[in-house]
């Protein structure tokens, strides 16, 4: 990694650490994250882990049978806002997977407090969106970091 390069977070055991910043832009005129944001750094946090897991979109684009991913499911628990200049963490937990299903926890937090939970469930899709049994490759580079237990938040 250059100093130029982005960070793409950490592991802590099984779960992807990502820290994120609250900038002007999302905002609302209060100063409190606009709600919709909030997808945004989980699915961060989401692409960050499997960078750091080795597993790269552009390979699994140009596997044999390319995949991709849909979310097919996100319930979001709003705790407490997050504000501008928040210096938060994204951690991010892959679960469990089922068929084509990948099953996500995710928290953000702002020292130690969880300001909003994600629940997602992810699909492997083909190209034309249909749903994809996962490939030895991601298999192989996710079974580190799975565990059959419940939520680990």
């Amino acid at each position: 990694m250059t100093s130029d390069e982005p960070s793409a977070g950490r592991f802590e055991g099984r779960a992807h650490i990502l820290p994120v910043r609250i900038y002007y832009e999302d905002t609302d005129f209060t100063g409190v994250v606009y709600h919709a944001n909030y997808l945004r750094y989980f699915e961060r946090g989401r692409s960050d882990f499997l960078r750091l897991a080795g597993v790269h979109h552009t390979e699994l684009l140009s596997l044999p049978e390319p995949i991709g991913f849909a979310v097919n499911r996100i319930t979001l628990e709003f705790q407490r806002p997050a504000r501008i200049d928040d210096a938060l963490t994204v951690k991010t937990v892959f679960e469990t997977m089922r068929g084509p299903r990948i099953f996500i926890a995710q928290v953000l937090e702002k020292g130690g407090e969880a300001l909003v939970r994600a629940e997602v469930e992810v699909c492997c899709i083909s190209l034309t969106g249909r749903p994809r049994k996962p490939p030895a490759v991601l298999l192989e580079r996710l079974k580190p970091f799975l565990a059959p237990s419940a939520s680990s938040f």
